[in-house]
């Protein structure tokens, strides 16, 4: 799991699919963190994204380093707990201006039955599983 944390944080941005009445739907997230041995993403309630994760929490992440790609794919789960909250924004200050701990917008979100997929043009696939 870390390797793929350090790979995702490395991209710096990553693009997350879900589906919303059959359709997919993608867009840029730039939040990653290990927390309690999970790797979480974060947003807000208030977003289509929350909304899309809720009805159907099968997604899938892609980024794309120049010369190697990560397609991610698992569960999102909420997890409403305070310090969970707390340890993705102080790993993301900048987001501080925007969401609190305390509030009852932000969302993190751990990954469950994740499966990560490494590839590039050079070699097989690698596959992790968490």
């Amino acid at each position: 799991m870390q390797t793929v944390h350090d790979f995702i944080k490395a991209c710096g941005t990553y693009y997350l699919a879900t589906v919303e009445n059959g359709q997919p739907r993608v867009r840029p997230f730039g939040t990653i963190n290990i927390f309690d041995g999970k790797l979480y993403i974060q947003t807000g309630k208030s977003k289509e994204v929350s909304k899309q994760i809720q009805a159907n929490p099968k997604v899938e992440l892609c980024c794309f380093d120049g010369q190697k790609w990560l397609r991610l794919a698992g569960e999102l789960v909420r997890d409403d707990r305070i310090e969970a909250k707390k340890d993705m924004l102080n790993k993301y200050p900048s987001l501080q201006k925007m969401y609190s701990a305390e509030d009852d917008n932000t969302e993190v979100l751990y990954f469950k039955n994740a499966t990560a997929t490494f590839s590039s043009f050079a070699g097989a696939p690698v596959v992790v599983k968490f």
